[in-house]
C-alpha cells in the first residue's frame, strides 16, 4: 500500500527565544508529523508544538487518550519542544483503528493477532472479527521486527530483558506481560510486552504495548496509570481461563494464538 506525503502545520524553528526548542538530548528533534501512516492519508490533522506546562490532558481533556493512540505515544514521551499530530475534528479519531474490522485469514481461529508494521498497530481477532486493537512500537531501523506468521509459545508476566537496561543503566528493562512468539536462528527471543511508546518504531525487534502501570513502577510517572494495553492483550491471549493459573514464572504454552506480522516500518521523513 502506497504512503502519501501530506502537509501539516509544524513549527521547527521558534521565532522567539521564549518559545521551547526541541530537546537537545533528542537526536531526532522529535516531530511526529514526520511519521507517515497509510490510514492517516485522507484524515485532516495539523501539527501542534508542545509548549511548557502543556500535557495531553490539559490540551485535550477527556479526549487525551484518543490523541495518544493516534500518535502511538505515551504520556511519558510528550515533552516541550516536540510536535504531535492533532486531528482537525476530534470525532474523527474516537474509535480510531487502522486495521480491518474483518480479517479473512483469521476466520477459522478463535483468537488471532495481526500486527501491522506500516501502521504500528496491533489487532486482536476472534474468528476473523476485530475484538479490539491498540498502537504498538516495533523494531527500529537495524532491529526490524520479523514478518511472517508465528505462534505464541510462552508467557511470562514478570519478564525482564536479558540484553537491555533502563535509561539510567541501573536495572534490566522491564517486559511485563510478555508473550514469546519467535526465537531466531541466533537464539534471540522476540516478545509482545509492555514498554514505552515514543510514537514510532523504537524497539530492538520486540512488539511493545502501552503499560503505564509499568512506567509508574519504574519511573514514577504517570501518577495515575490509564493506558494498560499490554495487560488487556495478555489476559485475552494467554490468561488463566485458557491456560491455567499464572504464577508469574515462565510458562511454555501449547495452543496459544497465532501472531501474523505484516508490512514494513512507516516512512519517517527527515
Amino acid at each position: 500500500m502506497a504512503l502519501a506525503i501530506f502537509s501539516a502545520i509544524t513549527v521547527h524553528n521558534p521565532s522567539l527565544t521564549a518559545e521551547p526548542g526541541a530537546n537537545p538530548l533528542d537526536p531526532a528533534r522529535e516531530d511526529l508529523t514526520r511519521v507517515e501512516y497509510p490510514s492517516q492519508k485522507r484524515m485532516k490533522w495539523h501539527g501542534h508544538f508542545i509548549r511548557p506546562n502543556e500535557t495531553l490532558e490539559s490540551l485535550f481533556g477527556s479526549d487525551w487518550q484518543h490523541v495518544a493512540r493516534f500518535n502511538r505515544i505515551d504520556r511519558r514521551h510528550v515533552y516541550p519542544g516536540m510536535t504531535i499530530k492533532v486531528p482537525d475534528n476530534m470525532a474523527d479519531i474516537r474509535g480510531y483503528s487502522p486495521l480491518p474490522l474483518e480479517y479473512q485469514p483469521a476466520r477459522r481461529q478463535e483468537k488471532y493477532i495481526l500486527v501491522s508494521l506500516s501502521e504500528q498497530w496491533l489487532g486482536a481477532y476472534e474468528f476473523g472479527k476485530l475484538k479490539f486493537s491498540m498502537p504498538a512500537a516495533t523494531g527500529r531501523p537495524g532491529y526490524e521486527t520479523p514478518t511472517g506468521t508465528f505462534r505464541i509459545d510462552a508467557r511470562h508476566r514478570n519478564h525482564t530483558s536479558s540484553l537491555y537496561k533502563t535509561e539510567n543503566d541501573e536495572e534490566q528493562y522491564p517486559m511485563d506481560n510478555a508473550m514469546r512468539f519467535y526465537i531466531s536462528a541466533d537464539n534471540v527471543a522476540y516478545w509482545l510486552h509492555a514498554r514505552d511508546l515514543p510514537g514510532r518504531p523504537a524497539s530492538h525487534g520486540c512488539i511493545g504495548l502501552f503499560d503505564e502501570a509499568m512506567q509508574n513502577r519504574m519511573f514514577d510517572t504517570p501518577e495515575k496509570p490509564a493506558l494498560l494495553d499490554s495487560q488487556k492483550l495478555y489476559a485475552w491471549a494467554v490468561g488463566d481461563a485458557d491456560f491455567g493459573e499464572d504464577t508469574g514464572e515462565v510458562d511454555e504454552l501449547d495452543g496459544a494464538p497465532t501472531v501474523e506480522i505484516v508490512g514494513q516500518n512507516p516512512v519517517y521523513r527527515q
